[in-house]
Formats: C-alpha cells, structure tokens, sequence
C-alpha cells in the first residue's frame, strides 16, 4: 500500500470518460451502481434539516449531500425498528428479555445479543466470532487491551505510534506509558513523514521499528489516518514488527466498514474500532475489539481450578458463561474463569439498547459484503478525485494530501485549502446543503459513503466547491 509505483497504481485506479465532469455523465454512473438500492435503506436528512434548531421530522424533499460518515453515519432506517423493538420488549417483560426469546422480534435475547453482534462483525473485519467482541467505547477498550498487550520492562518500554494519530489514542499511550513508570518523552516514538508530504511510507514504518526494535514492546498505529486518509499496509507492518518481538495493535476506527480486513489472516495481536462512523450505530455507539485467538486460548491442563490464560483487567462479563451467573468469589482458587476468546475480554454488561442500534445498521451489511462495498468506494473517491484535479484552483488554490493510489487509502480525500480559506468554503458548503467535515487550519475531508452517497452528489460538491474557491480570484 505505502510502495505501489506510480504505473502500478493506474492498474488499480478506475478511468472516466473525457465528458465526466458533467451531471449526465455522473447520472450514468448512478444508473449502473451496484449498491444504488442500498441508499433507500437511510434515511437522508434535507437541506433544511440540517440547518434546524429545534428538534423535527426528517423530510425526504431535497437531501442534502452528506460527506461526513467518516465521523458520523447515517441512520439506518433499519435503526428505529430495532429501538423500538428493545423499547417494547423492556416495557413488557422487563428482566425477562435478557434470557426469552421472542417469535417477532429482529434480535436474539439480551444476554446473548453481545455474542450474536460479535458473529455478525466477524466478515467486516476479517476474523472469526470467537476472535471478535462488542462493549464499551474505542478509547476504554484501547485502555483494556493495552492493560494486557502492554508489558513494557526496564529495556524494551517503547510505543511506536502514528506523528497525527488521534488525540485520544495519543492520550491513552501516554497515560498508560506513565502509569508504569516511564517518561512518555523517552517511551513515546512518533513516526511522520518526510518534510513537505503528508504520507507515511510503508519503508519509513519499517524503518523506524528497525532503528527502536530492541527497546520497543508495542506497535499501535491507525488502520487509516484520521487526518490524511492514508490506508495503512497492515499486513506487511505487521509481520515485520511482529519478526523483530513487537507485539502489534490497530486502531480501526476509520477502516471498519471502509474497507476490507483480514485481520486474522494478517496475525494482528489486537484492535479496536467504534462504530459511529461506517457503521453507522448513531452517535457515541457502542466500541469494538478483536483479539487473535492465539491470545484467547484458556487452558485448564494444571487443573480446574487453575486456568491459564493471558492476563487482562477482568470483570463478570468476561467470565464463562456456564459459570457467570453462580455469584462465587474466592480468594484460594482462581475465582475469575475467562471464556475463550476475545468475549473473556470483556468486562461489563454491554449496552443492550447501544447493541440493538448496531444491530440495526448490521442488518443492511448481511444484505452486502465488504468486497461490494470497496468495489463501490474505489470507483466513487477515484471519480471525487478526478474532478477535483479538473478544477482550474487545483495545486494553487487546494491540493489532495490523502495518497493518490486507490490502494492506500479508503473513502476519504483529504483536501487541504491555501491558507485563509477554510472558513468561507466551509460555510459557502454548509449553506448549499453540503455536510463535510474540517479541520484547522485548512483541511476540508470528503468521504462519499458507498451504501448511501451517488456519483451526481458528486459532481454537485464539486461544482460548489470550485464556485467557492472562485471567490478568491
């Protein structure tokens, strides 16, 4: 991903006709999508709707062009069903919903609702259920995980993390590298790209784990840059960091339900994600985890009473269910029997009514694949970006700092605007019914989303886009 050449790339980069920068043509291009059904199963808020102050009904007249499911999805229509399903069943039989099973509804009972999420997540992310578990949120279950994946000693105490990766994830390595014991100044290795550019290359990664190798116990890097767009290689930076003793984390937050995974087949020691952006659980939706199977293995050889397993911050939920409910503690045998895999990972009850927001949203990937959807997404950011480098302000007025090659990158292009500029485009968009996402002091991050934006959306933000810029002739 971070090597293709540049006649490599145009292998996998689609091509558009000479008349694609016209709305006839984006229209066409609608007219031929394979996913084209799938954008009647959200619901697309109006112009007007998202320019409301008080709370309304979405209106279905005048969408507008929604780029921002890199931070937020869209509601499924899905969504409400299962709500008030969840709703109805709390109101009518209470505390019996974690353990009945009811004839209508769309979900299976509360108490095995985690699990049946889990099986439904395991082919976005490339693994097995038994490799797969749902609770909490992203930055808790980076806390968890790297309470068990973080074995830092006297020598080996180093973290190698992304120079931009998010704040949060920045402020759990840091507060973890101190909680034992060590100065994040010395323990913390950035790894940035060379002046000037935006893209970290897969040979900068490799070499930066060469040079701290032996004084460093963890990897954890991004899936996808938050900022940049940037598709890590995760296959090959693992086996390399994992070849020199590291042991290797990712943060998926912006790759699940983006792009493919293989996860398992890749032999990452762990990840997480959350689910609000791609996969579209509503805002603050419940996190995700994976753990490879070889770190989920309980073995009982010593006895029944002396499991073995890797050690982890425990808590009931990730007890063996045929165990959990008998209530026993006991400090003379090993009380806390983890159950296999990453489920004995968890540490609370997960949110029923979070789980059945998710589930919502599952329901119209089991109608998909993953395969499908980045068919769509290559060509769709491929046809954004062939138009914005058709602007007459591209390279003076903006330039694309998420890598050009289809291969490294998912979604998102990264737009970063000269200097003075982001405030007026971004309110030039918003007022014409365009919803994107910015960050200071000048990146503009447009992710048209293969379940529910067009090619005509396309061409309509671009236009506006480039009306915008005009205003600095």
């Amino acid at each position: 991903m971070g090597s293709i050449m540049p006649e490599e790339q145009q292998r996998f980069k689609p091509a558009f006709a000479k008349e694609a920068n016209t709305l006839e043509y984006a229209q066409s291009l609608d007219a031929k999508d394979h996913l084209r059904s799938f954008r009647e199963k959200f619901i697309i808020p109006s112009k007007s709707n998202t320019k409301t102050k008080k709370v309304v009904k979405p209106e279905t007249e005048d969408p507008c062009i929604y780029f921002c499911g890199n931070s937020l999805g869209l509601q499924p229509r899905a969504t409400r069903e299962y709500l008030s399903t969840y709703l109805d069943t709390w109101a009518t039989i209470g505390v019996h919903g974690h353990f009945r099973p009811l004839e209508n509804s769309p979900m299976i009972q509360w108490q095995l609702l985690a699990e049946d999420v889990s099986r439904q997540f395991a082919p976005i992310v490339g693994a097995s259920p038994f490799e797969v578990g749902i609770m909490g949120s992203l930055t808790v279950n980076l806390h968890l995980l790297m309470a068990s994946f973080y074995t830092p000693t006297a020598t080996k105490n180093k973290i190698i993390l992304d120079w931009k990766a998010f704040p949060s994830d920045h402020f759990a390595i840091e507060s973890q590298i101190r909680q034992h014991g060590y100065n994040p100044e010395e323990s913390m290795i950035l790894i940035g790209p060379e002046e000037g550019t935006f893209e970290v290359t897969t040979e900068k990664i490799l070499s930066v784990i060469d040079e701290h190798a032996s004084t460093t116990a963890l990897l954890l890097l991004p899936g996808i840059q938050y900022y940049t767009g940037q598709f890590f290689d995760i296959k090959t930076i693992t086996t390399y960091a994992q070849s020199k003793g590291l042991t290797v984390g990712w943060d998926l937050a912006h790759a699940v339900g983006n792009v493919p995974l293989q996860l398992h087949d890749w032999n990452v020691d762990f990840a997480v994600w959350c689910t609000y952006k791609y996969l579209n659980s509503g805002p603050g939706g419940v996190g995700g985890f994976y753990v490879h199977e070889r770190h989920g293995k309980v073995d009982y050889s010593e006895g029944e009473n002396k499991p073995v397993y890797r050690h982890r911050l425990a808590g009931w939920y990730g007890g063996d269910q045929v165990g959990r409910m008998n209530m026993q503690n006991s400090k003379s045998i090993h009380s806390f029997r983890p159950s296999p895999g990453a489920s004995g990972y968890q540490v609370s009850t997960s949110s029923t009514v979070e789980l059945a927001s998710l589930s919502g949203s599952l329901s119209v990937f089991n109608q998909t694949s993953m395969a499908d959807i980045r068919k769509k997404s290559v060509k769709l950011t491929a046809y954004l970006e062939t138009l914005l480098q058709s602007s007459p302000h591209y390279k003076h007025g903006f330039s694309i700092i998420t890598p050009s090659n289809p291969e490294a990158r998912g979604t998102q292009l990264s737009v970063l605007l000269a200097d003075g500029r982001l405030d007026t485009v971004s309110d030039m968009l918003e007022q014409a019914g365009i919803v994107a996402d910015k960050r200071k002091p000048g990146v503009i991050r447009i992710a048209p989303v293969p379940l529910y934006n067009t090619y005509s959306e396309v061409w309509n933000f671009v236009q506006i886009f480039n009306e915008a810029l005009a205003k600095f002739n």
